[in-house]
């Protein structure tokens, strides 16, 4: 049966995803059992200098997230909030894999109920093999042409092989 779509529970998963990691894949599976719909949203952090593409990032994730039809992948340049209300969506996922990760969500999780007191936030806690996992560790694994194989798919591996190549 077919849920009413207001009882349909659809959460935000955002990141800069810079490049998407077997860690975020795994936070995106698990969410996709939890939640109806997972949107996974793609921050254009104009304060960062990403490696990818916003485009390129969100091509990344719909391809590797392509066997899970209840996962949309978009991008925004906006404050999350501002983001949220524009889908009408009030539940947002986020990873933690440290206490130090912990700190730093929380003050963001307080900061967004602060700003709106109907966003809530869900902590999901990183696989224990994946706690130590950044994208930053692949990116600097992968400009010194370091093994990245177990760290994220084979898509983001040729693609991290092509931008290092070409600098």
């Amino acid at each position: 049966m077919k849920k009413p779509q207001h009882d349909i529970r659809v959460a935000v998963y955002p990141g800069s995803f810079d490049p998407v990691t077997n860690g975020h894949l795994d936070i995106i599976h698990r969410a996709a059992k939890v939640f109806d719909k997972l949107i996974v949203a793609v921050l254009n952090n104009t304060s960062k200098n990403p490696l990818f593409s916003l485009e390129e990032r969100m091509n990344l994730i719909s391809i590797v997230t392509k066997d899970l039809p209840n996962v949309e992948v978009d991008g925004f340049r906006d404050l999350l909030i501002n983001y949220m209300k524009s889908k009408n969506v009030h539940l947002i996922v986020r990873g933690l894999r440290a206490v130090s990760d912990f700190e730093y969500e929380l003050q963001m999780a307080s900061t967004n109920q602060k700003l709106d007191e109907n966003v809530e936030t869900f902590f999901m806690t990183s696989t224990p093999k994946y706690s130590y996992l950044s994208s930053s560790i692949v990116k600097e694994i992968a400009q010194f042409h370091g093994p990245v194989t177990d760290l994220v798919t084979v898509e983001v591996e040729e693609a991290l092989k092509l931008k290092y190549l070409k600098r």
